[in-house]
């Protein structure tokens, strides 16, 4: 009895460390184009020298992402690391640092944004930026390790959005706040603004109303400061307000917010994520204006440097992975495949190990070039837990071979869901029992949602052999 006792425990232990996307994905987007030299082992190296240099165990299952000062660890360093750990597969490593998260936040649920080593808070309040990585990162644990464990992912991630939602997006004007106690119309940072995210976050909690305004504000603020400073390419400031002018609160971040430098160089990278996962037209557009800036403006991602005024003259000197990246991930969206392809290799070959933005900013970097930074497919599925109109739903056999009966309501519709979040195939029930053949299918996980007229649905995960 013992010995079957520790195998029961043994069998259990190794379920919860399941995943469903091992690493690497080695995705390729439904939009943009992809670097020929690409190769996932290179988001290994970037991964693994991110983690040995800049990840430190506290107590308690805890670990927290070393700053600029090794004895410090911001929010978003934090939010970072989960991102980079979901998309690993790292679960461990994902668990410590949401329970680091956890236990640092204010009263309004989002982490203080600068903490002494372990514990201690000594920068209070919400940085934006951190809270929206850390709720998406939250939807790909999720979809990678299911809730059922001792952390509901996505009851977290419902709650984090909804503490975004109400503390860090402006009232009535859907323009995102830098922090959940200051900022909105009046001061605003675009490097931040994460639409790709936003349409995650609107399918996930069913409501998609109020974060496509969310997403289209971003883009209104961008343009606007794009055309009020007569800006050269994507050349977006680090702080604004949202009328695209300077702000006049900014006086008290570099250069008053007034250049594209450390804050404003990420943008590239969060706006080509729209374009690569959704097919945004706005982000196609901003992402095009980058890389051209690169390509045509400097002549090549060799003379990219780290700060221009939004003129396009140079105020920076040094040529680093925070720049570069962003730049190659808005390249997938330039439409020229022999820059994306120097670009990748750029990046590649740079080496920062020891700078914690640079190379945690490269290893994020490389994640999307190498098609490891995906939309989840439950990430575009409704997650409310409910049963349609009181009715069990139920799917057999599962794990499949090449067939699966569903047991659903009649007049329901069934939605097939492929591992890349295509629709490949959907029909009405005729009856409480539906037989679907999905023989011609690759092996993986697909998921299964049944909704009914009223917009309710439920989700199933089914794996095919």
């Amino acid at each position: 009895m013992k010995n079957l006792f520790f195998l029961i425990a043994f069998l259990l232990a190794i379920e919860s460390q399941s995943q469903t996307q091992p690493f690497p994905a080695g995705k390729v987007y439904g939009n943009g184009l992809m670097a020929v030299p690409r190769n996932s082992q290179d988001a290994q190296i970037n991964y693994d020298t991110w983690k040995n240099n800049f990840v430190e165990a506290c107590s308690n299952g805890r670990y927290r992402v070393k700053f600029d000062n090794s004895a410090e660890t911001v929010s978003e360093g934090i939010a970072y690391g989960m991102l980079l750990s979901a998309y690993k597969a790292d679960k461990t490593l994902f668990d410590g640092l949401w329970l680091y998260y956890k236990d640092n936040v204010n009263s309004n649920k989002v982490m203080n944004w600068k903490i002494s080593g372990c514990s201690g808070t000594i920068g209070y309040n919400g940085a934006t930026d951190a809270e929206l990585d850390a709720a998406f990162a939250l939807i790909v644990a999720d979809f990678q390790w299911a809730s059922t464990g001792a952390i509901n992912y996505k009851s977290d991630a419902t709650a984090l959005i909804t503490a975004i939602k109400n503390y860090e997006v402006e009232a009535n004007t859907y323009v995102l706040k830098p922090g959940d106690q200051f900022g909105g119309s009046q001061i605003t940072n675009i490097s931040y603004f994460s639409p790709a995210y936003y349409r995650a976050f609107g399918d996930f909690t069913n409501d998609s109303a109020f974060w496509n305004q969310v997403a289209a504000r971003a883009y209104t603020v961008i343009n606007n400061n794009l055309t009020q400073n007569n800006a050269v390419g994507g050349l977006v400031s680090d702080w604004c307000e949202a009328s695209g002018a300077y702000s006049s609160q900014a006086g008290n971040y570099a250069n008053a917010g007034k250049l594209y430098t450390y804050d404003a160089a990420r943008t590239p990278w969060r706006i080509a994520v729209d374009y690569l996962w959704y097919g945004s037209p706005d982000a196609k557009t901003y992402s095009k204006k980058a890389s051209d800036f690169v390509r045509i403006n400097l002549g090549g991602t060799a003379n990219i440097k780290d700060g221009y005024n939004q003129n396009g003259t140079l105020s920076g000197q040094w040529h680093n992975a925070t720049f570069v990246g962003a730049f190659a991930c808005a390249a997938m969206a330039g439409e020229n495949q022999t820059h994306l392809d120097a670009s990748y290799t750029d990046l590649k070959n740079l080496n920062e190990p020891n700078s914690y933005f640079n190379h945690t900013l490269k290893t994020l970097y490389s994640f999307l070039l190498t098609g490891n930074f995906y939309l989840p497919p439950t990430a575009v599925l409704s997650n409310e837990n409910f049963d349609i109109e009181k009715s069990t739903v139920t799917l057999f056999p599962n794990p499949s071979t090449d067939r699966i009966t569903i047991s659903a309501p009649w007049q329901s519709t069934i939605s097939i869901i492929s591992p890349s979040g295509s629709i490949i195939h959907q029909q009405k029930t005729i009856s409480e029992s539906t037989e679907i053949n999905l023989t011609n299918q690759a092996s993986g996980v697909y998921f299964v949602k049944i909704s009914n007229d009223d917009f309710k649905s439920v989700t199933k995960k089914v794996i095919l052999k």
